[in-house]
């Protein structure tokens, strides 16, 4: 070696190359999935430049032969510059440089993204501070993974690091297995696998002494299995839980009516299985809300009645005249951690609570326990609802002397805007009940607008006086918001009423037991409804959340007894409770929704899905290509910089991608004898690559100093354009499409047999 090449730093191996670039790959497989919890956007190419960064500065740091422990600073550098001069460029010195300012702001970056992901719904929108979390974890995971492979030589473990990371979202965010992203996983953590083996081989060695088929079937192997851990799992039984047997602690009722952040959660669980031989499923309540003290409603402050005692429910609120119903429900919980019992209204019996003590409150009909709780419970309700008829409800008031007062107070500084909306709404009305429709028609109508969102980017979230008077005015919450406003609008009409924490009826399964259909109810179904008290009736739940449910009805006598046959009258069973989502009302309401929500819709078959297939499709068919010109020019790079091994590797692999045997037997000489003779290739061309590679494998120590200069890497190019054009041109397509040589070595197994006849 000359003195100006011992001066040189140490020049990195392909095979150091390639090894970063598989580092890259696997580490986008890992972040990819992300997107599922954060929307794509630039924090996406954030952390992928960022990874690309600290992987080129520890390549080049290692070229100089640094140390592990300065290239690792290195990387460390690069990322605290970044991440400064990205995030935080404010507090630093010379927009990159940090500071003690920096360091301070740190920690509250990662507090605001912990509260967005505590109370967020997947997926979240893609904030400074949330950038910052997955930027910032994406440049450690980097450096560690980067070490440990690089350094360490210890691929399996960060492969299994980078598995791990890539489960979090799936864990965070519970859906569909993602197939191609799993198959995408899987393929760069071969190909990282791989690539850290070829680091470890000299250059010359991995095309002298390749033991032949071994690369062909491990990648068959891997293959093989991504094929099976695709296609036969699905076909696998699935773990399901029974009813009744939750495991471990489950989602739970928040009585305090802060839903927003129970509803904002990104896992949506199965809480409970319901069955009923009511013509419709009811809702399910856990608990009552009555006391509005200091601009929070309070959950209702009653002792609870053992369940043995005579009456434990107490009676029910209806006159004679009125008619009343009894029904059962089966009530299965699986997966519900809560000491309220979700039960129908009104439930005057319940049978099969176990494992505790429950007792049952008479003022709302609701059963609690102080020492247990509804996990793994499986019990049956008796409900008797009271179905006055629409004049019944129309001639009732609503007052009660027996009603707490708690249900009429009101603060002392509620925004005006509340009562005046109310009056505003109701100007028209000359009943109760027709007032209390009046309102419900009013938020249910287009003016309103369900949102999870809004409420945390307007800067409210809650169910007090100042909340509910944001909420009017923005006009976009959820059903805390509705029911809030709803219940203290009622409360300036001077009638009683008072905020129900439960659930929705559900959604039918497949399953029917003892000819009843079962309705499954997922935590994302919890729900909060408001109740007003009807004197001669009792308490009446309406529905003012836009798109919930099915507004309250009643119908007139004319249709009674039995059910309604007026369409616009569908009389909810429990005396108002809105009906079940798989009723007919509620299929034409949410027909009617999104006919508004996306004006007149469409006959014609929407494009963009196909197209959108289309596309996937061609770039997938592209990927073989893509990468085959890829490698090509990888060689054709490395041949003009002295390597002839590349220079004659790209001459192997074109010939099997045209189906020509290349056997581990022959020699190079004999090969390109072959080549010319019965393939067409050009004799002078061929006879320079196989110049170039003899000079390479016999100088001395096996170093490639007989360089050629660009003569090699153009006579490459010539030989592969000729073997090209030597083969029909449905071969010559597949060579191009479909390349052998991305999955057959050359001198392998595999590579020597090929199905082409000599030309």
């Amino acid at each position: 070696m000359s003195s100006a090449d011992s001066a040189r730093p140490g020049r990195g191996r392909g095979g150091e190359r390639l090894l970063t670039i598989s580092i890259l790959a696997a580490l986008l497989a890992a972040l990819l999935p992300v997107v599922r919890v954060i929307d794509p956007g630039w924090w996406l190419i954030g952390a992928l430049l960022l990874a690309a960064m600290i992987l080129a500065a520890g390549y080049t740091a290692r070229r100089y032969r640094l140390p592990a422990v300065a290239v690792t600073l290195i990387e460390a550098a690069v990322w605290a510059v970044f991440m400064t001069l990205v995030f935080l460029r404010d507090t630093a010195l010379l927009w990159a440089i940090p500071t003690l300012d920096t360091i301070r702001a740190v920690p509250l970056l990662v507090e605001s993204a912990m509260e967005e992901i505590t109370v967020g719904a997947a997926p979240l929108e893609p904030t400074v501070s949330l950038a910052f979390i997955v930027v910032g974890a994406m440049g450690l995971l980097t450096i560690v993974v980067d070490h440990v492979v690089v350094t360490a030589r210890m691929p399996l473990l960060a492969s299994v690091g980078i598995v791990a990371v890539s489960l979090i979202p799936a864990i965070a965010a519970p859906s569909d297995v993602d197939v191609i992203g799993f198959v995408f996983l899987a393929i760069t953590i071969l190909f990282l696998i791989r690539s850290e083996t070829r680091s470890r081989e000299k250059p010359l060695e991995r095309e002298a002494e390749r033991t032949a088929g071994v690369p062909a079937t491990a990648l068959g192997i891997g293959a093989i299995a991504i094929v099976v851990a695709v296609v036969a799992t699905p076909v696998l039984p699935q773990p399901g839980a029974r009813a009744g047997t939750g495991l471990g602690p489950g989602p739970g009722i928040d009585a305090t009516l802060q839903l927003g952040d129970d509803l904002r959660r990104p896992q949506d669980a199965e809480v409970l299985r319901l069955r009923t031989n009511a013509p419709s499923v009811p809702y399910l309540r856990a608990t009552t809300l009555s006391r509005f003290e200091g601009g929070v409603w309070s959950p209702d402050r009653a002792q609870t009645i053992s369940l043995d005692a005579d009456r434990a429910f107490g009676a029910v609120d209806a006159d004679d005249d009125i008619r009343v119903t009894d029904y059962s429900a089966k009530v299965d919980i699986i997966n519900l951690d809560s000491p309220w019992a979700p039960v129908p209204y009104p439930a005057i019996g319940i049978d099969g609570l176990s494992a505790g003590l429950w007792g049952a409150v008479p003022y709302n009909h609701t059963v609690a326990s102080t020492n247990s709780s509804t996990q793994g419970q499986s019990y049956e309700v008796a409900y008797a609802p009271a179905r006055p008829s629409l004049e019944q409800v129309r001639a009732a008031t609503a007052v009660g002397a027996q009603v707490r007062d708690e249900t009429t107070e009101l603060p002392t500084d509620i925004p005006p805007v509340i009562g005046e909306l109310a009056l505003q709404m109701t100007a028209e009305a000359t009943t109760d009940y027709d007032r209390l429709t009046a309102l419900q028609r009013w938020f249910r109508g287009g003016e309103f607008l369900y949102s999870l969102d809004s409420p945390v980017e307007e800067g409210f979230d809650g169910s007090g006086a100042d909340a509910v008077a944001q909420f009017l005015e923005v006009r976009e919450g959820y059903c805390v918001h509705f029911a809030s406003a709803f219940a203290l609008m009622a409360r300036t009409l001077h009638m009683p009423s008072r905020i129900v924490v439960g659930y929705l009826p559900g959604t039918p399964t497949t399953q029917s037991i003892d000819g009843q259909p079962v309705f499954s109810v997922y935590s994302s179904q919890l729900h909060a409804w408001p109740e007003v008290y009807f004197e001669g009736i009792g308490w009446i739940p309406f529905e003012p959340t836009s798109g919930l449910g099915v507004p309250t009805t009643f119908s007139s006598e004319a249709t009674l007894p039995g059910q309604p046959t007026d369409p616009d009258a569908a009389t909810p069973q429990t005396g108002a409770t809105p009906t079940a989502p798989g009723d007919q009302a509620q299929i034409d309401l949410e027909e009617q929704r999104e006919n508004a929500a996306g004006g007149a819709s469409e006959n014609g078959l929407d494009p963009l899905p196909i197209l959108g297939v289309v596309a996937a499709v061609m770039v997938l068919l592209s990927l073989p290509f893509l990468i085959r010109e890829l490698r090509r020019r990888t060689q054709d790079a490395a041949a003009r910089g002295g390597d002839a091994a590349a220079a004659w590797q790209s001459v192997q692999e074109a010939a099997i991608d045209v189906g020509i045997t290349v056997p581990a037997s022959e020699t190079p000489r004999a090969f390109a004898r072959r080549l010319v003779e019965q393939h067409g290739a050009p004799a002078s061309e061929m006879n320079t690559v196989v110049l170039a590679i003899e000079r390479a494998s016999y100088s001395r120590a096996g170093n490639r100093s007989q360089w050629m200069g660009d003569a090699a890497a153009d006579a490459a190019g010539s030989v592969r354009v000729a073997l090209l054009a030597s083969v029909p041109p449905s071969r010559r397509i597949l060579a191009l499409l479909a390349p052998r040589s991305l999955i057959i070595r050359p001198g392998s197994v595999y590579a020597g047999s090929a199905p082409v006849r000599a030309r």
